[in-house]
C-alpha cells in the first residue's frame, strides 16, 4: 500500500481514484464494510482505491484536551486498513488552518486539486469543513460541480448497537472486552514499550512485564484481563492486570502482563496486548500472600478462558 503524508505528496502522475475519507478510529466492522465496498468498486472501475485519514484527531485541535482515547495508533491503523485491500493511504495532518477550510475549499484545493476522485464514499454521518458545515449532500452538491460522484455508506449495527469509534471506546472504558471485540471484529489492542516497574511480581513469584503504551492509547477499566501478549510475533497467553496496585498504596496507573509459562528479560521490547475477557476488578488485599491466591486464581481463570492455545 502506497503511504504519503499531505495532500500535496501525491505520488507523481497520480491519477483518479475511488476514495474514502473518515478518521477510522478502531478500523472496526462498520469502517472494514466502507473500505471494503471502495475497494470493490474501485477494482470494478480499474482504479486505486484510496483512504484518507487525518492526524491528529481533529477534537485535540479544535477543543485541545479532549483528545478521545485512541483505538489505534496511525501506524496500526495503516496496517489494518492494507488488510482491507486499500492501495493508498494519505494522511492529512490536521492543523488549525486546515480546520478553517470551508467545505468547498476543502474539496477545491485538498481533493481536486491533488487527488483526483472519480468517486468518494463515505459515512453517512459524514461532515467536513469549518465548523462541519459541509455533509454527504454537501459534498455530493459539490461533486456535481468539479466533476465526481458521492455515495453514502449506511451505518452498520451489532446487535440493538451501531458501531462506532465511540461506541467501542465505551465498551473499553467499561471493560466489557467481548463487546469491543464483537464490534471491532478482534480484540481491543495496546502496545508499547516494556519498561521496569516495582518489580514487586518477581518477588511473589508473578514477574510482570510492565508496560508504557502510547498517549491517548484507550486503556480498559481498572481489573485483571485473560489476554495475549504478542513478544517478537510470537503471541503468548497473560494475565493482565490495570490499575494503581492498592495492595501496595500504589498512585500511578499501570497495565503489566504476567505472562504464562515464560521465562525471559523482556525490558525493552515493543509488545501489543490483546484483550480478551475481564476476569474481575482491581481489589485491595490484606497481605502478600492474599495477592499470591488471587493471582493464583487469575492464571487458572486465564488458562480456562483462553483454552487450550494457553
Amino acid at each position: 500500500m502506497l503511504r504519503w503524508r499531505r495532500a500535496d505528496n501525491a505520488p507523481a502522475g497520480w491519477g483518479q481514484s475511488v476514495m474514502s475519507i473518515g478518521q477510522y478510529d478502531g478500523v472496526h466492522l462498520g469502517h472494514r464494510a466502507l473500505l471494503g465496498e471502495t475497494v470493490r468498486q474501485a477494482r470494478e472501475a480499474g482504479l486505486p482505491a484510496l483512504v484518507m485519514t487525518f492526524d491528529p484527531h481533529p477534537r485535540e485541535v479544535l477543543k485541545p484536551g479532549t483528545h478521545p482515547p485512541i483505538l489505534t495508533p496511525l501506524r496500526r491503523k495503516a496496517e489494518l486498513i492494507e488488510e482491507c485491500g486499500v492501495d493508498a493511504l494519505c494522511v492529512v495532518p490536521f492543523t488549525q488552518s486546515f480546520a478553517k477550510l470551508s467545505p468547498q475549499e476543502f474539496v477545491h484545493e485538498v481533493l481536486v486539486a491533488h487527488l483526483h476522485p472519480q468517486k468518494i464514499i463515505v459515512g453517512e454521518n459524514f461532515t467536513f469543513g469549518n465548523k462541519a458545515a459541509g455533509n454527504v449532500q454537501v459534498l455530493a452538491e459539490l461533486g456535481r460541480t468539479f466533476g465526481f460522484e458521492v455515495e453514502a455508506f449506511g451505518l452498520v449495527n451489532e446487535g440493538p448497537h451501531t458501531i462506532s469509534s465511540t461506541y467501542i471506546r465505551a465498551c473499553v472504558d467499561a471493560g466489557d472486552m467481548r463487546k469491543a471485540a464483537a464490534a471491532l471484529g478482534r480484540p481491543h489492542r495496546i502496545e508499547g514499550l516494556v519498561v521496569r516497574g516495582d518489580m514487586r511480581g518477581r518477588g511473589l513469584g508473578f514477574p510482570t512485564a510492565n508496560l508504557r503504551p502510547p498517549m491517548y492509547s484507550a486503556i480498559p477499566a481498572d481489573g485483571v484481563y485473560a489476554g495475549w501478549m504478542t513478544v517478537r510475533e510470537q503471541p503468548r497467553a497473560a494475565a493482565v492486570s490495570v490499575g494503581t496496585n492498592p495492595t501496595y498504596s500504589g498512585t500511578e496507573r499501570r497495565v503489566e502482563s504476567y505472562l504464562l509459562d515464560f521465562e525471559g528479560d523482556l525490558y525493552g521490547e515493543q509488545v501489543q496486548i490483546d484483550f480478551v475477557e475481564r476476569l474481575r476488578g482491581m481489589e485491595r488485599f490484606e497481605s502478600s500472600d492474599d495477592l499470591v491466591d488471587a493471582i493464583q486464581r487469575d492464571v487458572a481463570a486465564t488458562r480456562t478462558v483462553l483454552g487450550d492455545l494457553a
